[in-house]
């Protein structure tokens, strides 16, 4: 049994949450709280954990076997016990500051002793040997990345596919003895790839000193997790991949864009992916007064964040969206402070579809504290920008077409042209312009890119090329410091010489707008909200000024 089919059939467990009346949000919630006592069990039974996390009375075994309304009341005594470290009646049952945080607030919502009983039985019947063979952490990952991909659901909150988290892992080379963070944790995927690396590097930290592999263990990653149950499944997914964290574990909760930003120590690496949009109305507000350019867009400040929170020679990959590139007036300077402090050597521009709101076109910088020759430099840093297309003419990634590591494997490579490095930077004057996979020789250039790209000297050959070097001073005199930069002519682009007056598009739009509200109408009423289209339908008239009702 792989691993793939055990997500899935931990996934139909589901159907019994639904059964119980629980919602489709709280599907993931419910399980996990569940299933981590069960991978705690076989985490220790098969020996990957060396002591065993949960207090006696709390474990596994004092739930299977048990059915009807004991085993329910069993359960939610050990929630209460896990959650608050006392039970019933007052007494001790643990002290442990990491268990408490994992199951903070933790209560079931289940009703029939039978469903409990029935997930309980099938967690049982799992083939738990197979699934240790790639890592109960990368099962419980599994299971994560099957909720985001079905409920698509949460403003700004993306599951970073796992394909782009391990190359942008790779590209940054996490050594033992680094600090590594992620102010935008999620569920900590990023700090997950990032020991997990490592470990690939020292033969499992076997290679280490006991005190090298403690620091890793215990001190090396620290996140920052806004969505309290999105931080229970961070700290879980943490401890079964080995990561303990200190006392409250790997990642904290709090506002990185807060003060728990602002207390962060140094880091050597950071890795992140904040959420898209500002912070305005929404769930994390900027209260940073040492950032300084003052900003409601919260990626502009993540990435003032980012940078200034990296040790000398310190280096990120951050996934960003198109408008912190372009954005003008406070865009403009934060990526002139960033090019100033920084080294950005690189940008990777990702393909549409790849994150859950379709429409979102992203980007991953790569950068590095000061410059090639002096990581203490705080000017003018950046000489040249390496960028890589991945964008133009690529298919739309989904289900259907999903994106994996064959369509980065060509951006690793032009990524370290040689695999020497110089001070922590990669080899950058080792680098060559000139990269054709995806039938990028193919694609027609825009005549106003060639006319510009010929007078320059470019030869055409390196103009259809998805990897290209453009100098910091032409950035300056051609962008006006934006970053948005692009050369390839895609094929599903609009040629606005070509389009119809605006009157007559204003007029198509209006025509398919009536046409949409006609459906919605329609809708309603067979729904049975005869009323609230009436109240819409009204409230339409006065919105069109006299319209008839």
């Amino acid at each position: 049994m792989t691993n793939n089919d055990i997500v899935q059939k931990l996934w139909n467990l589901c159907d019994v949450l639904r059964d119980d009346g629980i919602n489709y949000s709280d599907y993931v919630t419910e399980l996990v709280l569940l299933l981590f006592i069960k991978m705690v069990h076989e985490n220790t039974e098969a020996g990957t954990l060396k002591k065993h996390p949960l207090p006696e009375g709390c474990r596994w075994t004092d739930l299977n076997g048990k059915s009807g309304i004991n085993l329910l009341n069993d359960y939610k005594r050990i929630l209460l016990s896990l959650s608050t470290g006392r039970d019933a009646a007052g007494r001790a049952v643990h002290n442990d500051p990491l268990i408490s945080a994992i199951y903070a607030d933790a209560q079931t919502r289940l009703r029939e002793p039978r469903h409990l009983e029935q997930m309980i039985k099938t967690l049982d019947h799992i083939d738990w040997f197979s699934a240790q063979k790639d890592g109960l952490g990368d099962l419980y990952e599994g299971l994560l990345e099957k909720n985001a991909n079905e409920t698509k659901s949460g403003a700004g909150q993306y599951f970073t596919p796992r394909a782009l988290i391990n190359t942008m892992v790779r590209c940054l080379k996490p050594q033992p003895g680094e600090r590594i963070q992620d102010p935008a944790a999620g569920t900590a995927g990023f700090l997950i790839a990032a020991h997990e690396y490592i470990k690939s590097q020292t033969d499992d930290l076997y290679e280490l000193s006991d005190r090298d592999k403690t620091f890793q263990t215990t001190q090396a990653y620290t996140g920052i997790e806004l969505v309290p149950g999105t931080r229970r499944l961070a700290l879980m997914n943490c401890l079964l991949h080995g990561m303990e964290g200190g006392e409250e574990g790997v990642v904290q909760l709090g506002n990185a864009l807060g003060q728990a930003g602002a207390g962060l120590e140094k880091a050597d690496v950071i890795l992140a992916n904040p959420p898209f949009g500002t912070s305005k109305g929404g769930d994390a507000s900027i209260t940073r007064d040492d950032l300084t350019y003052k900003t409601s867009n919260k990626q502009l400040a993540f990435l003032q964040h980012i940078y200034r929170n990296l040790k000398p020679g310190g280096r990120a990959a951050v996934v960003l969206p198109d408008n912190v590139l372009f954005e003008a007036g406070i865009g403009t300077d934060v990526r002139r402070d960033l090019m100033h402090k920084c080294n950005l050597h690189t940008i990777l521009r990702l393909p549409t579809g790849i994150f859950y709101a379709q429409g979102v076109k992203t980007n991953v910088l790569f950068f590095t504290k000061g410059s090639a020759t002096d990581k203490h430099q705080e000017e003018n840093c950046t000489e040249n920008v390496w960028v890589y297309d991945l964008r133009t003419n690529m298919p739309s990634f989904g289900k259907r077409t999903p994106f994996g590591e064959q369509h980065l494997e060509p951006f690793e490579k032009v990524f370290f042209a040689s695999h020497a490095r110089e001070g922590g930077h990669p080899a950058l004057n080792k680098r060559t312009e000139g990269e054709y996979s995806f039938h990028s020789d193919k694609i027609d250039l825009p005549e106003e890119t060639k006319a510009t790209d010929e007078n320059q000297g470019v030869d055409e050959r390196i103009m259809h090329s998805r990897w290209r070097v453009f100098s910091r001073q032409w950035i300056a005199e051609h962008k006006g410091d934006s970053l948005d930069i692009s050369w390839l002519k895609d094929s599903d682009s609009v040629d606005a010489a070509n389009l119809p007056e605006p009157s007559v598009l204003a007029g198509e739009a209006m025509g398919e707008l009536v046409q949409a509200l006609g459906e919605l109408d329609a809708l309603m009423r067979e729904l049975g909200a005869d009323e609230e289209a009436d109240g819409a339908r009204v409230l339409l008239g006065e919105v069109m000024g006299g319209v008839e009702k």
